[in-house]
């Protein structure tokens, strides 16, 4: 078998596999953890993740940027820098 079918077939399986993990619905708590993590990995200090209610995330104002979804999209993640 050649590489690059096989390439071709290795990428298409990642691929789809990524968009099924994205579209499974994460608690609120494990999401803000995950995203938590990469950004101190990557050594971003003085930030908040909050899960607010959809209804609620336009009336806090605090110039928060929507960053996710979680609770099955009852909830948006928000992110402020301090």
């Amino acid at each position: 078998m050649s590489t690059k079918p096989t390439l071709l077939l290795l990428s298409a399986t990642a691929i789809l596999l990524t968009q099924t993990a994205h579209a499974a619905p994460k608690p609120c708590e494990e999401l803000k953890a995950e995203i938590a993590a990469k950004l101190d990995e990557k050594g971003v200090k003085g930030y908040e993740i909050t899960a607010v209610e959809n209804d609620k995330v336009a009336e806090k104002g605090d110039g928060a940027k929507i960053i996710g979804s979680c609770d099955g999209g009852t909830k948006k993640l928000t992110y402020l820098r301090k």
